[in-house]
């Protein structure tokens, strides 16, 4: 799949993972549908990306909007490119210290955003992408979806966090296998720590303790890293059904 041509739709495109790939994706010549619930960001990068890119506000849960996303990207041309940035973050043990159950909504939160939004992401994109004419081997688009090195090694605290990012690695090779009859190729990426903008309001000993685990190089990830390791999903055909850990060996401890 060549990235010159190609039409993008990138959730969570407004900053971090999300923004450096919709920069890397419009540099080797693709246009880029932002999905982002920040208005203000979002529109600024759009504007910022020129004509390549246009930005529409959505949350990944809701039917609709993902669909209005879609239909945004397709009236670019052929939907080729799906990628899954979108997420949020919760922090809670299965009982508090004080013996307290985790709060349903709170995990329930978690898994609708990060599981159930990138699948609804995922059919939507598809079903576009299954419209469009193949290219000579036989490929119509490929999506990819973000998990995290929690969904393998979740640490004390990361219960909801880590069921919904194990739920997006467990439905790659699936959707995967569902998708092959139209061309459509699913990838998943498992980030390990990166310098997001989450990262980015803790203080600088909490970004240390937390790079301190990384095995080489010995420092968060960076954004543009992840968005490199997209354009390579994007151009290798026989890559499919697999997720990759990009985390330079880290194995994350309990806590």
């Amino acid at each position: 799949m060549k990235l010159d041509g190609a039409v993008a739709i990138i959730t969570g495109g407004a900053s971090g993972l999300g923004a450096a790939t919709a920069r890397k994706l419009i540099a080797g010549g693709a246009s880029a549908v932002l999905v982002d619930r920040d208005e203000t960001r979002g529109n600024a990068l759009a504007r910022q990306l020129g004509d390549s890119a246009r930005f529409v506000p959505a949350d990944v849960t809701d039917e609709g909007q993902v669909e209005a996303a879609v239909d945004t990207a397709s009236g670019l041309g052929s939907l080729r490119i799906a990628v899954n940035c979108a997420g949020i973050g919760s922090v809670g043990r299965t009982l508090n210290r004080d013996g307290a159950p985790h709060p349903l909504a709170v995990f329930q939160k978690t898994i609708a955003v990060n599981l159930i939004g990138t699948f609804n992401v995922l059919r939507l994109a598809a079903a576009a992408m299954a419209k469009t004419q193949p290219n000579d081997q036989g490929e119509r688009g490929v999506v990819i979806s973000t998990a995290s090195v929690a969904a393998f090694d979740g640490q004390i605290g990361q219960i909801a966090y880590s069921a919904s990012k194990g739920g997006v690695a467990a439905m790659t090779l699936p959707a995967a296998r569902d998708l092959a009859v139209v061309g459509v190729r699913v990838v998943t990426i498992a980030p390990g720590v990166f310098d997001t903008p989450m990262m980015a309001g803790l203080p600088e000993s909490a970004r240390q303790a937390l790079a301190k685990d990384v095995v080489f190089p010995k420092r968060l990830g960076e954004p543009s890293e992840y968005a490199d390791l997209v354009a390579a999903i994007v151009s290798s055909p026989y890559l499919n059904g697999e997720t990759i850990r990009l985390d330079a060996a880290l194995r994350m401890p309990p806590k």
